[in-house]
């Protein structure tokens, strides 16, 4: 089977090694790591750089996968990238990844669905139509390993932008 192509969209200082627990599966092709020091230099160099940066490695993707630990939904460039996914046509979805366990601090809290906090036109919530997953608390990476795949496809399947 091929490897489908994604772009992980996530709290980068809360969850990177949560994230990399997901990358490490390996029946998808993710966008690449990007370490603290990389992503702190493009903060800085401005928001049109790091604009550029998710357009580019947005561009060939064919499933933006949101990966919702404690405060990702309060991320303004997450916000950014899931307006962005939606408005050029990619299919979403969401993982919470709290369960997840951080070589560093463990679990998390499970934090807010951030496609509930983004609203249409009609005022009715983008989780209306965008589905998010949360795995099982007792083994959540089996849980994601066993299911990411079927997940992805069903997002392209049956996306609504």
């Amino acid at each position: 089977m091929a490897k489908i192509p994604v772009f992980y969209s996530f709290h980068f200082d809360n969850d990177v090694m949560r994230v990399q627990q997901i990358r490490n599966i390996g029946s998808i092709e993710g966008n690449p790591s990007t370490s603290p020091n990389e992503w702190e230099t493009l903060k800085r160099t401005g928001k049109k750089a790091v604009e550029s940066w998710i357009d580019q490695n947005m561009k060939y993707k064919r499933c933006i996968i949101v990966l919702i630990g404690s405060d990702t939904a309060s991320r303004p460039w997450v916000e950014h990238e899931i307006i962005k996914a939606w408005n050029d046509g990619k299919a979403l979805l969401g993982i919470h990844i709290h369960n997840l366990k951080c070589p560093r601090n463990g679990t998390s809290r499970k934090g807010k669905n951030p496609f509930d906090l983004i609203k249409f036109n009609d005022g009715s919530a983008m989780s209306s139509v965008v589905p998010c997953y949360d795995p099982s608390s007792s083994n959540a990476y089996q849980d994601i390993a066993n299911n990411i795949s079927s997940w992805i496809d069903h997002a392209i399947r049956h996306k609504e932008n």
